[in-house]
């Protein structure tokens, strides 16, 4: 089901389409008014499957693209998180001044010598923190982190909003991430990320979840409109929605934004998130509503390492199936 639009934005949609059919290709959004995504195959029956890197940290880099590459994966969403790339550190910062700008071409040739496309980079800092010059450098790193991009030739990366709990004080009556002041500061601060990115012409991708700042997909949707930025778009991870949202509701909500999607699961009801086929996820529908809304936007399978990779793959490869739709080399 696609949003209801209105008629400024169907102004705007209408003006897209005319021009982009007078050039014959797809303008970037405008107006805070997504494009509408390219369907990957004729009839959008086909979606492509890759794996987040950071549950496999016992494996180098050269070790992990052999062994997905034997499993049948054709992309990765990058995380420095290896034996021999050791860098990333969830909602914080790491010191990447080792990562020169032949090391980063090795790492990403490794990949690709396997037969693998790297698709984005994991940074997941801290967007919300509440010391202006924490958030300062927390965008001096991610900045540094679309250098290395533009090194691997990568230029999407993905984050969350970012998490704060200062452990001297007592947890406020209303968490940060709700509190008033952080609503208009985060949509600065991510105005400015969009400013970061524009010399890398890199796309950030924003990840939600239900306990943060990001907590429904239709939280998510307002953000992404009042940032009003083509640079900034959205990351759907629906197990970190399911206890909000329905599935076809976060397809309703952020369809137009959405260009990569977690593949994960989480049992209802309850905190952790877990393997795909491991939770209350309905994944033949899940795959269904990716197919017609989002073809272009690859499946990443996330929280998993090598002893349930294959597990989940199977499953994820088995919901495929189901739904009648083909994997994507």
């Amino acid at each position: 089901m696609k949003m209801k639009l209105n008629r400024r934005q169907a102004i705007v949609r209408a003006t897209q389409a005319t021009v982009t059919c007078a050039l014959g290709s797809t303008l970037a959004p405008v107006f805070g008014v997504p494009a509408e995504p390219v369907a990957s195959g004729a009839d959008g029956n086909r979606l492509s499957i890759g794996i987040a890197t950071f549950g496999f940290p016992g494996l180098t880099n050269a070790e992990l693209a052999r062994e997905l590459a034997g499993a049948g994966l054709h992309t990765v969403q990058l995380f420095l998180s290896q034996k021999d790339s050791a860098f990333w550190r969830y909602n914080s910062r790491a010191d990447l001044a080792p990562l020169t700008a032949d090391r980063c071409q090795a790492i990403a040739e490794t990949y690709r010598a396997a037969g693998l496309r790297i698709h984005s980079l994991g940074v997941y800092t801290n967007l919300i923190h509440p010391e202006p010059a924490e958030r300062q450098a927390n965008l001096a790193y991610f900045r540094a982190m679309m250098e290395v991009g533009r090194h691997m030739g990568v230029r999407t990366f993905i984050t969350e909003a970012g998490h704060y709990l200062d452990p001297k004080a007592p947890e406020p009556a209303v968490p940060l991430h709700f509190q008033d002041a952080v609503w208009p500061q985060c949509v600065a601060t991510v105005r400015e990320l969009a400013r970061l990115s524009e010399p890398f012409n890199a796309t950030v991708l924003l990840e939600p979840f239900y306990r943060g700042f990001l907590a429904s997909a239709k939280r998510v949707r307002v953000f992404l409109e009042e940032v009003n930025s083509p640079r900034i778009r959205a990351l759907l991870d629906p197990a970190n929605l399911i206890e909000v949202n329905d599935l076809e509701e976060m397809f309703q909500q952020l369809g137009p934004w959405i260009d990569c999607i977690h593949a994960k699961d989480r049992k209802l009801h309850t905190d952790a998130g877990v393997a795909a086929g491991a939770g209350s996820l309905d994944y033949p529908k899940l795959v269904k509503l990716a197919a017609r809304h989002t073809p272009h936007a690859p499946l990443i399978l996330e929280y998993v390492g090598p002893n349930d990779y294959k597990a989940a793959l199977a499953h994820l490869r088995r919901a495929l199936q189901q739904a009648g739709v083909a994997e994507a080399g």
